[in-house]
């Protein structure tokens, strides 16, 4: 079994590579720039594996939700590879990537997720790990005002910049420096492997957003 997985979706951009077991992984913080780092991160994985696209069982890669320009970056690199290599898609929530790094990096078994989607409104997923440690999901995924949130009851732990971009909503401690990676959703992705989900044609971006605003210019 061989995955590559990639996320652009936002400041994280990441790649990772399961390889028969093995996973290895890259990843850089930055606001703008993914369309240029993230195709030598690919190949820099690849390459240290002495695997071409074609050795692949399949691509995962962050869908959403996140910035416009990442998901449209990430889909597109996406599509071209697994066009060119005739590969399946395995589409992975970005919200539940994060909620994997908690479940990763802290053992939070229930996870709130907030992540900033501008205008005054967050991306907002809820999320419990099963008895494997996957996350799976509580509630649909939304893009909400915070003030508008309904929390659910009991212990949860708190991921996301939209916490910190909206703390008159909330009281609790929250861990701000979780974002998406393309390791997490590997997890996720495996056991959905046998049985790819997405072709490289129907693989699509997930907004949340039903209506994206154009700019006059861009009309």
């Amino acid at each position: 079994m061989r995955l590559l997985a990639l996320d652009t979706a936002t400041d994280g951009c990441s790649c990772a590579l399961y390889n028969q077991g093995q996973i290895s992984a890259l990843a850089e913080r930055t606001p703008r720039g993914h369309s240029d780092l993230i195709l030598p991160m690919i190949d820099r994985l690849l390459r240290d594996a002495q695997l071409k696209p074609t050795d692949l069982t399949a691509l995962v890669f962050g869908q959403g939700p996140g910035s416009f320009t990442g998901l449209r970056i990430a889909c597109g690199v996406t599509q071209g590879i697994a066009f060119a290599a005739d590969l399946p898609v395995i589409p992975i929530s970005d919200l539940a990537a994060m909620a994997q790094a908690a479940y990763r990096l802290h053992h939070a078994r229930n996870v709130l997720v907030a992540l900033d989607a501008r205008m005054n409104q967050i991306y907002w997923g809820v999320y419990q790990a099963d008895d494997a440690g996957l996350m799976q999901k509580v509630q649909a995924e939304q893009v909400i005002n915070p003030e508008s949130v309904i929390y659910p009851s009991g212990e949860w732990t708190a991921v996301g910049n939209g916490w910190a971009v909206y703390p008159h909503t909330h009281t609790m401690p929250t861990l701000s420096a979780v974002y998406p990676l393309a390791q997490d959703m590997l997890t996720l992705a495996l056991p959905l492997a046998h049985n790819p989900p997405c072709t490289a044609a129907r693989c699509r971006p997930v907004y949340l957003r039903d209506q994206v605003v154009q700019s006059p210019q861009a009309k």
